[in-house]
């Protein structure tokens, strides 16, 4: 196993997870349920599945398109979404 690997998968999707729209469900559940044991395991079940499909789906892709092009397209997906962000729609305001 490769342990730096296994940490730093392990810190980027904490990281990013914090104050996520699926820790904000899962605040909203545990605060309204009284069972949040099985907020817990329910949450934690569905973070395993989105998290083994991404890897299915990633190695899926690795094995068909070349690595450079794969961050290319990641890469100006997260701009459009930024410039989407800072700049929103006139109707929106």
């Amino acid at each position: 196993m490769d342990w730096n690997l296994l940490a730093v998968s392990f810190t980027a999707v904490f990281i990013s997870e914090l104050g996520d729209k699926s820790q904000l469900a899962a605040i909203a559940l545990g605060g309204s349920s009284k069972s949040p044991r099985a907020v817990f395991l329910g949450t934690a079940a569905a973070l395993l599945l989105a998290s083994l499909l991404g890897v299915i789906v990633g190695e899926g892709t690795a094995q068909i398109l070349p690595e450079r092009l794969v961050k290319a397209v990641a890469a100006i997906g997260f701009a459009l979404l930024a410039v989407k962000l800072l700049w929103p729609a006139a109707s929106d305001n």
